[in-house]
C-alpha cells in the first residue's frame, strides 16, 4: 500500500527517543502488518471539533494518547500563563468511565502541575456537567474532562472549559490551537509536581447536587413524587454517581436502577452503542418499565450530558421521545413555570441550535421570551449566556438529546434535565394527564412537527474526502425541489450567506462560520446537511410539519420518506 511521504515523515518522528519504547514498538508492528491503520493514525493532527478533541485511542498524531493530550495540555498551559499573568492559576479535571480515562487524566494533571498550575483532580469518574460546575465553584481559570461522550469504546476525548464554565469558543479556541501547533512533542513537560495536585470529591459533589435540585425542582407535591415510577439506566457511565442521589434527595423514592447497566464499564457490554439517541440503548430499561408499570424511563450517555426519555403513549405503551420532542416539552414547561411565578418581564431568553426543530422558536416567542439560535454544540449556548449578561437564561437544548436548565452549569446537563423531566411527569400524572398528552397539547397549539435524522458513517481519510465531496456537490448544484416542494431559501454557513431563491437576493447571516447547509421549502420543511465535528459522519436533519388534525403521523412520515428519497444519500 502506498503511503504519502509526508505521512512517513510524521511516522519517523515518533520513532525517536522522545517517545517511549512501547509506542515505538507498536508503530513498528503497524508498519509491518497494518499500513492502512498506520496511515490513518498519522496522516493529520487530530483536530478540535464542536466538542473539543475526540478520536480513536492509539499511537500517532491522529489518535488520542499521552503525547497528543500532553501536547494539548502543554500548549494550554502556555496560553493560560500568558492570559493570567501574575495569577495563581488553577484547573479542574474530571474523567469518565472509558478505557484509559483515569490514566490520561493523570497525565494531563501532571503536565499542568509541571507548568506550575494548580490542579483539582476528581478522585474518580464524574459527570461532565459536574466538571463545568466545578470550574466556577472552585474559581478555576480552566477545566478539562476526559471523555468521548457516546462514541464507541475505542474512542476517548479531551474537552476544554474556560473560567465561565463553558467550553472553548472564539477567540480562545483558535489562539490555543495556534499555541499547540507551535509545539513539538519534546516541548512537553511531563515531570509532575505532586504538591500542586489536589484530589477532590465530596465537597464538589454536595454543592453540585444541591444546585441541581434547586434549578430542576418546580413545586411538585410529595404525593405526586411518591406516585411516579421511574426506571433509570446509566448505560455503564458516570451518571450512576449522581442521578440516583439527586432524585432521592429531591423526593423521588420509586426509582428502579437497571442493575445490569449500573457498573461503569468502558466496553459498554450490554448495548451496541451507549448513545440514548439510539432506541436499542434503552431497550433493557423499557422492558423493565413495562414489567413494573413504570411511568418514565431515563437513560444517559457515558459522560452524563445527554439523556433519552421514554414515556407511555395513548395506548399505554412506552415510546421514546426524540431530542426535539423532549426539548420542546422541557422548554414549554419551564416557560409556564416562569410565567406562573410572574418572572417573565421581557429580559429572559431561551436558546437552541440551527439544526433543531423550528418549533422551539414558535413556543418561546409565544411566551414573549427572546429566542436565540446558534451553531451545533452547547458551547455556543454557553457563549450566549456570557455575551448577554443583561438577560436571564431560562433554558435551552439541541436535537441531539442535550438540555440545560439555568446557567449554573454551562453545558448540557443530564442530571438537572433528568430531574426536570421527572417533575413534568409527576405533575402531569397528578393532574390525570401524562407527558405524552402534554406533548399532544403543545402540538395542537403550535402545529404538528416531526423530525428525522440521517447519519452516514464515513471513516478514515477516504471517508473525510467523500464527506467533503458530498457537501461540495450540494453547494455547486443545490436542490431546487425537495419532497415535492420548491426550495425557497438556502443558508450556507460556510460563507454566512442566505439566498432567497424566489427573489434571487442574498443576505448575510450573523453567526460564526461553519460547514452547514440548510434548505427551506414552500411547505415549511427544513433540511440541514452538516458533517459531524466529533465523529466520522455526515448528518442530514429533516423537519416537517402540518396543521392537519387527522392522519397526522401518516402525513408527516410520508413527507419525511419523500424528502429522504430526494436526498439520495447512502
Amino acid at each position: 500500500m502506498y503511503i504519502d511521504p509526508k505521512t512517513l515523515d510524521r511516522v519517523n518522528k515518533w520513532l525517536t527517543p522522545t517517545f517511549d519504547a512501547s509506542t515505538q514498538e507498536t508503530i513498528k508492528e503497524l508498519i509491518a502488518n497494518d499500513p492502512e491503520t498506520l496511515e490513518d493514525s498519522f496522516y493529520k493532527d487530530l483536530a478540535f471539533g464542536t466538542g473539543g478533541m475526540r478520536g480513536v485511542m492509539g499511537v500517532g498524531d491522529n489518535r488520542i494518547n499521552k503525547y497528543t493530550l500532553g501536547r494539548n495540555t502543554q500548549g494550554l498551559s502556555n496560553y493560560l500563563r500568558q492570559q493570567f499573568q501574575g495569577k495563581d492559576i488553577s484547573v479542574a479535571i474530571a474523567f469518565d468511565c472509558r478505557h484509559n480515562s483515569k490514566e490520561l487524566a493523570q497525565v494531563v494533571a501532571n503536565v499542568f502541575s509541571a507548568n506550575d498550575i494548580n490542579v483539582y483532580l476528581f478522585s474518580d469518574l464524574r459527570p461532565t456537567p459536574e466538571l463545568s460546575f466545578a470550574v466556577k465553584f472552585l474559581n478555576c481559570q480552566c477545566g478539562i474532562v476526559l471523555t468521548a461522550s457516546h462514541n464507541p469504546p475505542e474512542y476517548n476525548g479531551y474537552k476544554v472549559y474556560w473560567e465561565d464554565g463553558g467550553q472553548l469558543v472564539p477567540p480562545q479556541d483558535s489562539a490555543i490551537i495556534s499555541e499547540i501547533n507551535s509545539l513539538e512533542y519534546h516541548n512537553i513537560n511531563f515531570e509532575a509536581k505532586s504538591e500542586r495536585i489536589k484530589l477532590i470529591a465530596s465537597e464538589v459533589d454536595d454543592a453540585f447536587a444541591k444546585a441541581s435540585i434547586e434549578n430542576g425542582s418546580f413545586n411538585t407535591s410529595q404525593q405526586a413524587k411518591d406516585n411516579l415510577k421511574i426506571v433509570f439506566t446509566s448505560l455503564h457511565g458516570t451518571s450512576i454517581t449522581m442521578i440516583p442521589r439527586v432524585l432521592e434527595a429531591a423526593g423521588y423514592k420509586k426509582v428502579t436502577v437497571v442493575e445490569e447497566q449500573a457498573t461503569p464499564d468502558g466496553d459498554f457490554p450490554t448495548v451496541v452503542s451507549p448513545n440514548p439517541e439510539e432506541p436499542e440503548a434503552l431497550k433493557m430499561a423499557i422492558e423493565i418499565a413495562e414489567q413494573q408499570g413504570a411511568d418514565i424511563v431515563i437513560g444517559t450517555d457515558p459522560d452524563c450530558d445527554r439523556l433519552g426519555i421514554a414515556v407511555r403513549n395513548a395506548q399505554n405503551k412506552m415510546v421514546i421521545l426524540n431530542g426535539n420532542q423532549a426539548m420542546v416539552l422541557k422548554t414549554h414547561f419551564l416557560l409556564e413555570q416562569w410565567k406562573n411565578a410572574g418572572r417573565l418581564n421581557g429580559n429572559q431568553f431561551v436558546a437552541s441550535t440551527i439544526v433543531s426543530t423550528p418549533m422551539m422558536r414558535k413556543v418561546t416567542e409565544d411566551f414573549g421570551v427572546i429566542y436565540k439560535e446558534g451553531l451545533t454544540g452547547f458551547k455556543w449556548i454557553a457563549k450566549m449566556v456570557k455575551d448577554f449578561p443583561e438577560l436571564e437564561f431560562i433554558g435551552g437544548g439541541e436535537e441531539s438529546f442535550g438540555f440545560m436548565v439555568g446557567d449554573f452549569v454551562r453545558d448540557k446537563d443530564a442530571v438537572t434535565a433528568t430531574l426536570l423531566a421527572c417533575e413534568i411527569a409527576a405533575q402531569k400524572k397528578e393532574g390525570d394527564s401524562s407527558m405524552f398528552e402534554y406533548l399532544q397539547e403543545i402540538y395542537h397549539q403550535y402545529g404538528h412537527y416531526s423530525e428525522h435524522l440521517i447519519s452516514i458513517v464515513k471513516k478514515g481519510k477516504k471517508g473525510a474526502q467523500e464527506i467533503s465531496e458530498m457537501m461540495a456537490k450540494m453547494r455547486s448544484n443545490p436542490f431546487t425541489e425537495i419532497g415535492g416542494s420548491n426550495v425557497i431559501r438556502i443558508e450556507d454557513y460556510s460563507k454566512n450567506e442566505a439566498v432567497n431563491v424566489k427573489e434571487g437576493t442574498h443576505s448575510q447571516l450573523n453567526i460564526p462560520l461553519s460547514n452547514v447547509l440548510i434548505f427551506y421549502t414552500e411547505d415549511g420543511s427544513k433540511i440541514a446537511a452538516r458533517p459531524s465535528g466529533t465523529e466520522p459522519k455526515i448528518k442530514f436533519y429533516i423537519s416537517v410539519n402540518t396543521k392537519t388534525e387527522t392522519t397526522i403521523e401518516e402525513t408527516l412520515q410520508k413527507k419525511i420518506n419523500t424528502i429522504t428519497a430526494d436526498l439520495n444519500v447512502d
